[in-house]
This record gives C-alpha cells, structure tokens and sequence, in this order.
C-alpha cells in the first residue's frame, strides 16, 4: 500500500459516527480520500468530519438510517452527486444485542438487528454496485467472528452476521469478472463500547462494558487491518489467533468448541 492507493478515492464509511468507522475516516483522511460518512449521530459525525478535513481528506456528511432504504438509496446518489464516482463502498453500520432468545417477548428487536445489519449493507450495496462496477472498485463488509462461529446465545447479532457472510461472500463469486473486490472482515472483540450500547431485551442499552471488550483491540489498531486488507482487495480476514483457532477445531471436534463457546459468553455484561 502507499499513499496514493486511497488519494481521491471515493469511500463511502456507513457507521461513521463511532468506533471503528470514525477510525476508518481518520486513516483514509490521512491519504487524501474522498469520503461520504453516513450515521444516524449528525453531531459525532460533524466532529469526524471536521477532523478528517484537518488531515486532509474532503468530506460530506450525510445522516443514514441504513434499516431505511430509500436513505440508502440517498446515500449513494447524494455522493454521486458530489463527487462523480463511487471507489470504495465500506459497510460498517451495525448494533450489538445482549439477550437469550428465551428472553424476547416479542420479535421486533430482533427483526431490527437484521434490517441494520444485514439488509441495510444489502440496501447500499444494491444502490452503490452500478457505480462500483464503472470504477472496478472495492467492497467491503464488517462481518465479525461471530459471523463464522456461533456463540452461547441465540440473540439475533451473530445469526445478522452470518447472513452478511454468506451473502457477501456469494456476491464476490457473481462478480468475479467485473473487477469489483469483496473484502470480509470478521473482528473478535473490539474496544468500540459496542457491549455497553448493546440492547437487552426490554430495549434498553446494557450500559455496561463487557469483561470480553476490556481490554481488547483498539478501535484504531482493527481500522488499520482493515485499511491493509482493502488496499490489497484481501478476501477474507479473521483478525485474532483464537478465531482462526476455533473454526479449525470445530471441523474437527464442534461439540468441544461449543462447550467452550457457551463458557465464554458473558452473561454479566
């Protein structure tokens, strides 16, 4: 990668506000990108954007429910229209639940976990691709571990997580000759405070950190994997040791990785 990879390369950042899209600005900033951040927060976005414009990069900001179609459909014509072009799509957008399944009195939290983080990357994607296509440009989903490995509850995040999986990974195969990469990331735990906005099933924040994310990657350190990996239009990246770990032991041996996986879950957070 050098500095000219991502130098007025058009990216769209979804879930920019916070976390590891605000990190994934600052990065891209820093190499002169062109870039549309899209969140629901306006007031963390104008403070991304304003310090990515201190690094260099040319920004807009348009607020994006991605759970609602027609702002995605806005999100890329918007940009299009500001820019000409579209390089880099990077679905980011998503929320965590912190629930049993056994837990939920009704299944309209768990519907909403699937309509951001599944249907809302499917909804840019959608509208993003004619244009991806024209720049043979990249794709990019945030999945995370939980999208290759189950866990200890069935609380609809990871079950959102797979489906983006399966679905991006599906893509890159039908678009093979067009000269469009697709690039999977599966994070383990980040330190983002994605456990403390986590949902309970009531629909209220946990508003507690979880003893997994204490003490975990830092938002920065995973947005500079994923900066290498899109530059080098990487397929697939399992970002710790233990995730590689576990998908190799569960094609051996999947009840001892699930024994391990439901001792891990954190029902505390």
């Amino acid at each position: 990668m050098t500095k000219q990879t991502f130098f007025e390369n058009v990216i769209i950042i979804t879930g920019a506000s916070t976390g590891i899209g605000r990190h994934l600005a600052f990065l891209f900033a820093e190499q002169g990108a062109w870039l549309t951040l899209a969140a629901r927060n306006v007031e963390h976005l104008m403070e991304v954007s304003e310090k990515c414009q201190q690094l260099g990069g040319k920004v807009i900001v348009i607020p994006t429910d991605v759970a609602e179609k027609s702002q995605c459909q806005n999100l890329i014509e918007q940009t299009v229209k500001k820019y000409g072009r579209i390089d880099t799509l990077i679905n980011n957008a998503g929320f965590g639940i912190s629930s049993r399944f056994d837990e939920f009195n009704e299944l309209g939290l768990f519907e909403k976990i699937f309509q951001v983080n599944f249907f809302g990357s499917v909804y840019c994607t959608h509208y993003a691709l004619p244009y991806l296509k024209k720049t043979h440009g990249r794709l990019v989903a945030i999945s995370s571990l939980r999208g290759k490995l189950p866990s200890g509850t069935a609380d609809g995040y990871g079950a959102s997580k797979h489906a983006m999986t399966e679905f991006f990974s599906s893509l890159r195969n039908e678009l093979v000759d067009s000269g469009v990469s697709v690039t999977i990331i599966y994070p383990n735990w980040v330190s983002t405070g994605i456990s403390g906005r986590a949902i309970k099933a009531d629909g209220m924040p946990t508003g507690k950190i979880s003893s997994h994310e204490k003490g975990a990657m830092s938002a920065e350190t995973c947005a500079g994997i994923i900066r290498k990996a899109v530059a080098k239009r990487k397929r697939d990246v399992i970002m710790s040791f233990e995730g590689r770990l576990g998908l190799w032991l569960r094609l051996i041996t999947p009840g001892l990785v699930d024994r391990i996986l439901i001792k891990k879950t954190d029902h505390t957070k």
